[in-house]
């Protein structure tokens, strides 16, 4: 009987193996991916070190060390003012010695605002693909385009790792203003407490929200409503909401150009329309009443944005009037309500 029972067990285990392998092999490019990302991940986590040590180094300058205790009071801020999760991320400093050390990908359809798209294990879909890895990177880009696709990569000032990591300051961050700084904390610590998978636009949109919305809280619990600190982020922050709802606008007139098309037009005809539409968007920026910038179009003199530069901002901005409608009708502008009210709402993962 037992002899039997092994047997059994045995045939059970080459079964599960039998499995596992062709799971691996069918599965081979997302494999490798996920074990160069963890490996980059681990790399950055191995190298973080605790910011005590910091804060204790004579070498290390004063005006670092002012941005790692507004760190901590931004990070206590989210936790007990907010209700944002508590987790061990941002008690470590990785320092990366003025080098970016992640690109992310994202690739757009040439006549649809519609993303490419990849499939990840526990998140779902997700309109990008990072790299710790420049060169990685800039091979999906020509790759992509060579597929027809509009490509771009960019750098992101942090992310969050959705607690499979313990997420460390990045060196970088350290160079942002006040009200920055603690924008991008919040947003970051945000997804650690409420991301819902396949929604993207969701999880980011809400974020940004949450971002924006709790820094201008605490820079006023902090330095009070006529501080330097508190005009200065409301004025940054006044001058991207008129970019951003320009780009908005500009994404629904391609959106208008692209629905147009019947299907029999030349492609070389539809990527002038597309061309010319863009350029009108762009020579439009600077009709815009900006605080800080006189000629927000002189960025776009070299090459101008592509689809998935107009994606990008509807994945992160096009929902705040839904949420700030909600925050404001049901929640009478409590924040950290409104974020409870999420939390329950939509389950982590």
């Amino acid at each position: 009987m037992q002899n039997r029972a092994g047997k059994i067990f045995k045939r059970i285990l080459l079964i599960v193996a039998v499995v596992i392998a062709a799971l691996v092999v069918f599965y081979w490019d997302l494999v490798v991916y996920g074990v160069r990302q963890g490996y980059g991940q681990l790399n950055i986590v191995w190298n973080a070190r605790p910011v005590e040590e910091f804060m204790a180094d004579p070498s290390f300058p004063d005006s670092l060390k002012a941005r790692l205790r507004l760190i901590n009071e931004v990070r206590k801020y989210a936790i007990d003012s907010l209700g944002l999760k508590d987790t061990e991320n941002y008690k470590t400093l990785y320092d990366q010695k003025g080098q970016e050390i992640m690109w992310v990908v994202l690739a757009s359809e040439p006549f649809r605002l519609q993303p490419k798209e990849w499939k990840f294990p526990v998140i779902g879909s997700v309109p990008y693909k990072g790299f710790f890895n420049q060169q990685r990177a800039f091979d999906l880009k020509k790759e992509l385009e060579a597929e027809g696709y509009d490509v771009i990569v960019r750098n992101p000032g942090g992310w969050s790792t959705l607690g499979w990591f313990t997420d460390p300051i990045l060196s970088k961050m350290l160079n942002r203003s006040e009200g920055d700084l603690a924008n991008l904390i919040i947003h970051e610590m945000s997804h650690a407490t409420i991301f819902v998978k396949d929604s993207v636009d969701f999880n980011e949109n809400l974020a940004t929200f949450i971002g924006d919305r709790g820094a201008e809280r605490f820079l006023i619990h902090k330095y009070g409503e006529n501080s330097r600190e508190y005009t200065t982020y409301m004025d940054e922050d006044k001058d991207y909401l008129k970019y951003v709802d320009h780009m908005l606008r500009g994404a629904a007139l391609l959106d208008s150009l692209y629905h147009s098309f019947t299907g029999q037009e030349p492609v070389s005809v539809k990527k002038q329309q597309k061309e010319a539409a863009i350029q009108r968007i762009v020579n439009n920026l600077d009709t815009l009443s900006l605080a800080l910038t006189k000629h927000p179009s002189q960025r776009f003199k070299e090459k101008l944005p592509n689809n998935a530069y107009f994606m990008n901002f509807r994945q992160y901005q096009s929902k705040q009037t839904v949420f700030a409608e909600e925050w404001h009708g049901k929640f009478h502008g409590n924040l950290r309500a409104y974020i409870h009210y999420l939390s329950e709402k939509y389950p982590f993962l």
